[in-house]
């Protein structure tokens, strides 16, 4: 036989390329086409958001005697920041103080008592976890309402009624429930063999805790915080209920100083309203990125 027909053939190269006809290639190019009908539900609900708030900022720059006179929707003649003003040295600033204080504690508590809560019942895998754990969550399906009653009888048994820690014991007992329920979904998430290395490593459970699952965990802590203390900003049910004085009295009460007997400064509750929200806002803006991510997943993916 000659060399030529003693010579291997040669590997054929075939491309790695999807070929057009891939489904998995129609499938991207699919989800990259524009999306009309998602364009105007967008714009359509931009719009339901956008004027209620023109209106407020609207009225809120207007004067008493022109509020109920003149069109919401059409801005005012003559603006001015006096309602603003009003509101300002009315004490705002001792009831934003108030809810500072409140929102703060109530994340403070929520994060110290649900995080390892959520550890456990995600890591024990016990009877006595998984029964806690379905205790929390029983919370979900309870109104406040429907316990106002006896948490006054317990708050003013405990003398603690008409302050602040009146408020916000019950709101972090509230928010509790959706928070364990938020954590553990993204503890889950953790793969088991992360713990499985560091187990390998020596390290203890309370070492894992803090240097593994809350590092992996920070997008749902960040909507724990968010959810929390939005809880706290906008209560108004605990502060109308156990405070009664000016002194403990947060935001949502501070609204009352503009409603009487005599009638409704619309004006400047609105003003208050603008100022009580630009706080929260505020926080949004700051980290909307971690809320999105921790109600996607660990780290957002």
């Amino acid at each position: 036989m000659s060399h030529d027909t003693l010579r291997r053939p040669r590997p054929v190269k075939t491309s790695t390329r999807p070929s057009a006809t891939d489904p998995g290639r129609r499938r991207r190019h699919w989800t990259r086409r524009p999306n009309p009908l998602a364009g105007v539900g967008s714009v359509l609900w931009l719009v339901v958001v956008i004027i209620p708030i023109y209106a407020m900022i609207s009225v809120s720059l207007t004067r008493q005697d022109q509020a109920l006179g003149n069109n919401a929707l059409k801005p005012p003649s003559h603006p001015t920041l006096d309602n603003y003003n009003t509101v300002l040295h009315n004490g705002f600033g001792h009831f934003l103080l108030n809810t500072l204080l409140v929102a703060a504690a109530v994340v403070v508590i929520v994060l110290a008592l649900c995080v390892p809560l959520s550890y456990v019942a995600v890591r024990a895998r016990t009877f006595w976890s998984g029964a806690t754990f379905r205790l929390f969550l029983l919370g979900v399906a309870i109104p406040a309402q429907a316990v106002v009653v006896p948490l006054y009888l317990m708050i003013a048994k405990l003398n603690l009624y008409d302050s602040l820690l009146a408020i916000i014991l019950p709101t972090a007992a509230f928010a509790m429930p959706v928070s364990t329920l938020i954590l553990t979904g993204t503890m889950r998430d953790i793969s088991e063999e992360m713990y499985e290395a560091m187990s390998l490593d020596g390290a203890s459970t309370t070492r894992m805790l803090f240097q593994l699952v809350i590092p992996m965990t920070k997008g749902g802590i960040s909507t724990v915080v968010i959810y929390s203390a939005l809880q706290a900003w906008n209560g108004f049910l605990f502060p109308l209920i156990f405070t009664q004085s000016d002194g403990p009295r947060v935001l949502t009460l501070g609204l009352f100083n503009y409603v009487s007997q005599f009638g409704v400064n619309i004006p400047a509750l609105l003003a208050s309203v603008v100022l009580s929200g630009i706080p929260i806002f505020a926080v949004y803006l700051v980290a909307r990125r971690a809320l999105v991510g921790g109600l996607m997943g660990v780290g957002g993916k």
